[in-house]
């Protein structure tokens, strides 16, 4: 993604460090980092922009609460890590976050369906009650049928889609 740069804040040594960021291909490595130096380069970061950090244990914990968007990963080993990031995964993928963001982005978009549904519908059924074009039946129905209708469009966003194969 243009503008997205990637930084990797680590305790590991330096060399250890580059190796595995030459792998991934990060070019921006900060290694043998206390928890307080990634609290820190966060806070540095969040100047450019949103920040999202991705860590796995309680030294990641000061880090994860300073970004954006925190994510434990291996969200078995640290309660600390949880408890301070936005997000946790229990395994060690990181190619299901994007799928999580997508399935974020879905949810949202069901959650403002349901907001303008729902205020269209009232903004309808109040004159039309207000005028005694519709009796306290007929209101009462249509309010039932519209929350049976939101709440299954909210249902779909419990559903998890299958990314698309590009050819």
């Amino acid at each position: 993604n243009q503008g997205v740069g990637v930084t990797m804040l680590t305790g590991d040594n330096a060399r250890t460090a580059r190796a595995l960021a030459v792998q991934a291909g990060i070019s921006d490595v900060r290694a043998e980092l206390r928890p307080e130096d990634k609290a820190s380069a966060i806070g540095e970061l969040s100047k450019a922009g949103p920040v999202a950090m991705i860590g796995d244990g309680i030294n990641d914990a000061p880090a994860l609460a300073g970004a954006d968007i925190g994510v434990a990963m291996g969200a078995t080993g640290s309660d600390a890590a949880i408890e301070s990031a936005d997000v946790a995964f229990t395994g060690h993928d990181l190619r299901l976050i994007p799928r999580a963001f997508d399935h974020a982005r879905h949810g949202r978009r069901i959650i403002n369906q349901n907001i303008i549904l729902s205020l269209l519908i009232i903004t309808a059924l109040l004159p039309l009650a207000l005028f005694g074009v519709l009796g306290l039946a007929a209101v009462v129905l249509v309010h039932e049928v519209a929350e049976v209708i939101v709440i299954l469009n909210g249902l779909r966003a419990a559903r998890t889609r299958t990314p698309r194969l590009e050819s």
